[in-house]
């Protein structure tokens, strides 16, 4: 019977242990890109947050087909010309009811920059990272995966 109530004490308090993680967690930290064409790892950015509002630079490249030397060809704004390897790719962004809203994040293959959503999932393990043109609606998601 006391082997019991220990086992039930554990798993609920590791679910509080987890629940007040989710609740605290935030989208900071280092994560895991895919290609939306392979579905492969793509590349590791890190989200920092400064004064509440978040960014993301890409710490390095995961394709065979990768190069510290690859720059942005096709960008349109201060980034043309720059390295993509340390380079800007989400900027902007703020925490607003439940998910973080009000930036934009650029698409290194096209040059092109788009309204951004991001949203945790329960776990602070898997961040939805949506780009978007007008309305959320049209546009694309991507699953970052966290690495630490």
């Amino acid at each position: 019977m006391k082997s019991r109530l220990i086992i039930v004490l554990s798993v609920f308090l590791s679910s509080l242990a987890s629940a007040a993680f989710a609740a605290g967690a935030t989208p900071a930290g280092l994560w895991r890109t895919v290609d939306d064409n392979s579905g492969k790892p793509r590349s590791l950015v890190r989200i920092s947050e400064s004064n509440g509002e978040y960014s993301a630079v890409i710490e390095k490249g995961l394709l065979a087909t990768d190069t510290p030397d690859a720059v942005c060809d096709k960008c349109k704004d201060e980034r043309k010309g720059q390295r993509i390897v340390g380079m800007t790719i989400v900027k902007g962004i703020k925490l607003k009811d439940g998910h973080y809203e009000g930036g934009e994040i650029l698409d290194p293959e096209n040059g092109k920059t788009y309204r951004c959503l991001m949203k945790l999932d329960s776990t602070g393990n898997e961040l939805e990272v949506r780009g978007f043109i007008g309305f959320a609606l049209i546009g694309r998601s991507q699953i970052w995966t966290r690495v630490e």
